[in-house]
């Protein structure tokens, strides 16, 4: 009996320690002093959200952003930044994405402002840079848990397609007044990649390529998908024309066949992000249920 007590009482010891050990690195965390970011997309706003890291600067956006961030200021466009505004907000880091590398770097440089642009072209990538975000702003454990919950729904749809015919597909970009054909390197390649889906474009290293129909037609896809990037409305006024005024596109199984579909620009970006899951599901369906 008294050996049960004595194990007991060590026992107990053990895990108060342990105990008081986490709340003090807990509390140690919580002290050190965040940096100054500014977050200049949706994407990463959402992602810095779910890391509980402030933010300094929001992008400006129709898309209803975390409720946390309601008071921060407003930077400009994700493709265009105000960098006299991000200036004034002094930051440690601004954040912005590798798509839009070419387009910014300079004008950062030129301000001397701290960036980092992060990859979010695969849903992979997009984790890695979760984890690399985790480590370098002191949020391991919230990286690890939102890698974890993104992992166990797009599992689900991997093990749904796992058995079925592969479709093949076509995936064409839209802006306004052209459209540029999609390879797996893009996003929405990837998630036609996961979800099962054949590109019909391979052996590419880029991730947009000039339209060629009638290579296109001899390719002759199960499915086409139709994306817009910017004024939606306009591009799908466009894709339409192009299909009733191009008589090469009545020739593809997937107009005889109803199998072009538009996707919905606010699920379907031109990068990864936190609604991977539910792109994926919508993904799913537009490849099999018919």
């Amino acid at each position: 009996m008294k050996k049960k007590v004595i194990l007991f009482l060590v026992l107990f010891v053990f895990l108060v320690g342990c105990g008081n050990e986490k709340a003090a690195q807990e509390t140690e965390r919580k002290s050190e002093k965040d940096p100054k970011i500014v977050a200049t997309t949706v994407a990463i706003t959402e992602i810095m959200d779910k890391l509980d890291l402030p933010l300094v600067g929001i992008p400006t956006s129709s898309k209803k952003l975390p409720e946390r961030y309601a008071d921060v200021k407003e930077t400009g466009s994700p493709m265009g930044p105000d960098l006299e505004i991000i200036r004034m907000l002094k930051p440690d880091m601004v954040l912005s994405t590798k798509t839009l590398e070419a387009d910014l770097k300079a004008g950062f440089e030129g301000a001397h402002l701290k960036s980092d642009f992060l990859d979010f072209t695969s849903i992979d990538s997009m984790q890695a840079e979760i984890e690399k975000l985790g480590t370098e702003f002191n949020r391991k454990e919230e990286a690890s848990k939102l890698n974890r919950d993104l992992t166990s729904e797009i599992d689900k749809v991997k093990s749904n397609v796992a058995k079925k015919k592969k479709p093949t597909v076509l995936i064409l970009m839209g802006v306004p007044g052209s459209y540029l054909v999609v390879t797996e390197h893009a996003y929405i390649g990837d998630l036609v990649k996961r979800a099962g889906g054949e590109n019909v474009i391979t052996n590419q290293k880029v991730e947009y390529l000039a339209s060629n129909t009638e290579y296109l037609q001899n390719a002759n896809p199960d499915i086409i998908l139709r994306a817009a990037h910017g004024m939606p409305a306009e591009v799908v006024k466009m894709f339409d024309e192009e299909f009733k005024t191009n008589d090469i596109w009545k020739h593809f199984d997937a107009v005889k066949n109803n199998r072009v579909y538009d996707l919905d620009e606010n699920l379907f970006g031109m990068t990864a992000s936190l609604n991977a899951p539910e792109a994926l599901r919508e993904m799913e369906k537009m490849l099999y249920d018919n």
